[in-house]
């Protein structure tokens, strides 16, 4: 009878003992046919972005909600799922979706530490966290999760629940995935990521904003020591390794960014327009690949191109003063300011690539000390300082001094000489492509696409000055002119009855007059007053008709005689379309930008079939004409305003300045039988650019620079001369004159006799007879 008095209390105690088990079974029992399908996983299809490559397949830009770019576990180095496994779950490969003793581990290690250190959730608990469920912290949540990852591990191997993991993850900046974050922070794909880089991207999935190297790189830094020792501890690295990678300085893609990485900001928000106009929304989720035209080594020497152009041309014209003022604490000078506040303070201040934001701690006339990003303290000295040196006197206002907390520009010099510098005010364009093919190679819009996002190559219309003489002279040659048609250099008056407006008495650039000369001198001079005698005698109306066959806009140029000093508006994509039809031998070949797009898998959905000289593009200009204008500009450079270009150690670049009224606008466009180039240089806000500053200063630097890295192994080239033209010896007078050795180009039916010149001489009074022809 005793024993049969304690069986009910002991069923009692037993039923309550298990009544938790049972109910757990009962909800598991309930709940697991109530969770969503695995059907996203198995058919995994995420938001893929645009991505927009050069004609050799770098990645230019992508645009998309997400950036993401989807790898197969066989892509993933073996040194990234390493450090994924060591930070996250190294016994992923035991468990099956909870992992047991991480859970015991974590949860000694929380009491021990005195608060929540470490989590329990495993890569497939992460996984169905981030498919299905919200991050709210309750224990529906948390049961949930465990019913998905029983499931998950259920239907899918080890190495699918991994894959799905590393590119669905997201790791800040935009970017979900590792191969994505590896391109967004480093720079490069994921299979060339080092040991110690693996390790920073396995240390995002944690806290992706606090441990990301771009922005705190202090802290992420941090976080990439732990998974280091968590990988020597699991034996998945040598104690080799764990130094060297301890000890690896690691370069963001901001660094990377002044040591070669591409910037196409521009091209690529003109691709991301045209695509979009043609695909709309599904532009930026169905992984659409773009291949441009744009040549990487191209692209790359035209961005620096433009940059060290225009800051020549604003360290020519003096120091503004610091860009704002910054307070620190008082006692920053005796380095024990904080070094959170600086930084906290400058993570407002944008970037300009090696333009470098920094914060004065200390200046003097001999030397500043200034705080940058990230905590790197940079002393500038001696010649560094010529630049600024009035900005450090007390005698200039206090708007334009350098003090302490002074927030100022830092850039390395050639020599990797730190100096100060400041954010242009002035812009600059440059763009360049295939002459024969209208293949755009490369397209800088602007000094820097987060500041100012207008693409000057496309949307800006300014005046072209002298730059667009080369096409009236194109226009006289079809009415009979030539190269040694003399024309006279002299004043010319028009009264407000000839001009419908105003007086107006037109000068040279050097306010100089040489009377009679050579078509051919004026051009490579420059001459505003022969320009203008050439356009009387063809009509304007005539030039304005016969410049539309390169491209331009007729009602951008009305038809007036300052057409001849390019007083209407175009384009620097225009330019190029003109220019390329002389270095082409006379063909119309419209520009063109993109080579084809493809989708996510490979399918090409279109494809670009350009026309070329002689193969199905329009020859709008006799080859003759053509070639006499090459030959012309080619002196432009040789013993003209552009004669600078020759430093390049070349004979066969052509090309022609431009400056208009008041210096507002400096261009120069020239070319190669290869490639054609268009710079310009001007104020968005239309101003003078300086009394001295030209096309041949201001903007045939910028093109040289260009010009010297894509031919460099380029070799001489010889143009052709077409069919039915001749080469005449003449004097100076534009006369024939077997003794002379100038040599000029002529159609065969405009070789000029012993006797008789194209137009009269001086003596007979050429100006009068021009004026009396037209006017």
């Amino acid at each position: 009878m005793p024993s049969r008095r304690w069986l009910l209390p002991a069923l009692i105690i037993s039923a309550l003992l298990l009544l938790p088990t049972i109910l757990l079974g009962l909800a598991v029992m309930l709940a697991y046919p109530t969770l969503p399908s695995l059907e996203i996983l198995t058919d995994y299809r995420p938001k893929i972005p645009l991505r927009i490559y050069s004609a050799e397949g770098a990645l230019l830009g992508e645009f998309g909600e997400e950036r993401r770019a989807l790898v197969t576990i066989a892509e993933v180095p073996e040194v990234m799922k390493q450090a994924i496994l060591a930070a996250e779950d190294d016994r992923f490969y035991e468990h099956g979706g909870v992992d047991y003793m991480g859970v015991l581990r974590a949860a000694i290690s929380n009491v021990t530490s005195g608060g929540v250190k470490q989590g329990a959730s495993t890569i497939t608990m992460q996984l169905a966290r981030n498919f299905f469920l919200t991050k709210e912290k309750t224990i529906s949540r948390k049961f949930n999760e465990v019913l998905l990852a029983f499931k998950i591990e259920h239907y899918l191997s080890k190495d699918e629940i991994l894959q799905l993991y590393i590119n669905q993850i997201y790791l800040g900046q935009r970017s979900f995935g590792f191969a994505a974050a590896a391109q967004v922070y480093f720079g490069k794909p994921l299979s060339q990521v080092s040991v110690a880089e693996a390790a920073m991207l396995a240390g995002l999935p944690k806290a992706p904003s606090l441990y990301n190297p771009i922005v705190n790189p202090k802290r992420a830094k941090l976080r990439q020591q732990y998974v280091l020792r968590r990988m020597h501890e699991l034996h998945l690295i040598n104690d080799e390794q764990l130094l060297l990678a301890q000890q690896e300085a690691i370069m963001t893609k901001r660094d990377n960014q002044n040591s070669g990485f591409l910037k196409a900001d521009y091209f690529a928000e003109m691709v991301r327009q045209a695509v979009f106009e043609k695909y709309q929304d599904d532009t930026y989720t169905q992984g659409f690949k773009v291949y441009t035209t744009i040549r990487q080594q191209d692209q790359l020497a035209a961005y620096r191109a433009v940059r060290s152009g225009v800051l020549e041309y604003d360290r020519r014209h003096g120091y503004r003063g610091p860009e704002g003022f910054i307070e620190i604490p008082k006692d920053a000078a005796s380095a024990s300011y904080s070094a959170e506040q600086l930084d906290e303070a400058l993570q407002d201040v944008a970037d300009s690539d090696d333009l470098v934001p920094a914060v004065v701690l200390e200046a003097s006339p001999k030397m500043i000390r200034a705080y940058c990003k990230g905590g790197e303290i940079i002393e500038v000295g001696g010649d560094a300082l010529l630049f600024v040196q009035q900005a450090l006197s007390k005698k200039v206002p206090l708007k334009q001094r350098i003090n302490v907390g002074s927030l100022i520009r830092l850039q390395k010099d050639a020599n990797n000489t730190w100096q100060v510098v400041q954010l242009p005010e002035v812009e600059a364009a440059f763009v360049s492509g295939n002459p024969r093919n209208g293949a755009i190679y490369a397209l800088v819009g602007g000094f820097d696409f987060n500041r100012n996002q207008f693409n000057h190559i496309t949307q800006a219309w300014r005046q072209p000055g002298s730059s667009f003489k080369p096409f009236v002279y194109s226009a006289a040659l079809e009415k009979g002119f030539t190269p040694a048609t003399v024309i006279n250099d002299a004043p010319l008056l028009f009264d407000a009855e000839e001009t419908g407006n105003e007086p107006w008495q037109p000068k040279n650039y050097d306010g100089k007059f040489e009377g009679p000369m050579r078509m051919r001198q004026a051009l490579l001079k420059s001459k505003n007053l022969v320009s203008i005698r050439i356009l009387q005698s063809i009509t304007p109306q005539y030039a304005r008709d016969y410049t539309a066959k390169f491209g331009f806009d007729p009602t951008k140029y009305p038809a007036y005689l300052t057409m001849a000093l390019g007083a209407g508006s175009v384009t620097p994509l225009q330019m190029l379309t003109g220019y390329s039809v002389f270095a082409n031998g006379g063909f119309l070949a419209p520009p063109y930008f993109i080579e084809r797009i493809e989708d996510a898998n490979g399918n090409v959905l279109s494809k670009a079939s350009p026309v070329s000289a002689g193969n199905g593009a329009e020859q709008v200009i006799d080859a003759r004409n053509a070639y006499t204008m090459v030959s012309m500009l080619q002196d432009v450079v040789k013993h003209g305003t552009a004669f600078r270009a020759m430093q390049l150690g070349r004979q066969d670049l052509a090309g022609k300045t431009g400056t208009t009224n008041d210096s507002m606008d400096a261009w120069f466009c020239g070319f190669h039988p290869t490639v054609v180039g268009i710079s310009w240089i001007g104020y968005d806000q239309p101003r003078t650019l300086g009394d001295k500053e030209t096309g041949g200063g201001a903007a045939l630097p910028i093109w040289m620079s260009y010009m010297e890295k894509v031919l460099k192994d380029v070799p001489q080239a010889v143009y052709t001369m077409p069919e039915n033209m001749v080469a005449v010896r003449i004097n100076e007078e534009g006369f024939r004159d077997e003794n002379s050795d100038r040599i000029e180009y002529f159609y065969q039916e405009n070789v000029p006799s012993e006797q008789a010149m194209p137009l009269p001489s001086e003596e007979s009074k050429p100006t009068d007879i021009i004026k009396d022809q037209l006017l």
